[in-house]
């Protein structure tokens, strides 16, 4: 008997020494360009996060779809959206409803060019000026900081300067988890990228199939709002999707619920 609890603990302690390297992997999260791209694989969440600069109407539909099922998001929207009238309302609700609101810089400037990402066109001294001001604006909803660390960059375009400086404020920046294509979502049929709203649909669920990981730990991009160009509003899709998944066993958290555990120390 002694033999057998023996050979049992000695089996555990090698599965264990095996298998630890590859757990702690997936707690861990995934980085590009010195920004999180991904939480850790070991659980199935996801953090939706939509963004907003000039339009928002598809703000009730999401937080109607939101509330029904109890799921939680993350909303990062500029300055020029925080000090909007017109937005005074929704923004409390989404606070109210007990939602993340982060940071998207105040005036949605271009940190660096499109054609070659280590050109900055933004100094340190206006990239800092133009965030802080980004956080003033929250500052009268009674968003601080210290519960807003996490940052989203304006058109989800950054390098690892944006990231370093981001980084010396005391935050940690954030993108969208490739592969979906939602963020296609702003889109209209005039441009060339042009994505309908059936085809990111398709897409989202096509990638969870054939992940291993699914979409754990994913960060799922949206735009609150895109504009009356754009035909077919991927908001409208929302309660659909969040269906589908929550029957496939995801839970939908905030970006902070996805990656405090997970950031390097």
């Amino acid at each position: 008997m002694v033999k057998y609890l023996s050979w049992i603990y000695f089996t555990a302690a090698v599965w264990v020494f095996l298998h630890i390297p590859a757990i702690a992997q997936a707690q861990k999260a995934t980085y590009s360009h010195g920004g999180i791209i991904r939480g850790g694989l070991q659980q199935p969440k996801i953090a939706l996060v939509f963004t907003g600069h000039e339009y928002a109407e598809g703000g009730e539909v999401i937080l109607d779809a939101l509330q029904r099922r109890s799921a939680k998001a993350s909303f990062f929207f500029t300055g020029d959206f925080y000090r909007k009238p017109l937005h005074q309302a929704l923004i409390k609700a989404i606070k109210d409803q007990g939602h993340y609101l982060g940071a998207h810089s105040d005036r949605h400037l271009l940190y660096c060019d499109w054609n070659n990402r280590d050109s900055l066109l933004v100094t340190k001294a206006l990239f800092r000026e133009d965030l802080k001001a980004n956080y003033r604006k929250m500052k009268r909803f009674g968003i601080g900081e210290d519960e807003a660390i996490y940052y989203l960059p304006p058109y989800e375009w950054y390098n690892d300067s944006i990231s370093r400086w981001t980084r010396e404020m005391g935050l940690h920046l954030v993108n969208f988890t490739p592969g979906t294509r939602s963020n296609a979502d702003y889109t209209t049929p005039d441009m060339p990228n042009y994505l309908d709203s059936e085809s990111i649909f398709r897409q989202i669920l096509a990638y969870e199939a054939q992940d291993p990981n699914g979409l754990n730990g994913f960060i799922l991009l949206l735009h609150i709002g895109v504009g009356p160009k754009r035909p077919d509003k991927f908001s409208d899709r929302l309660p659909e999707l969040l269906e589908i998944l929550e029957g496939r066993g995801y839970e939908f958290v905030g970006i902070d619920e996805l990656l405090d555990s997970t950031l390097k120390r």
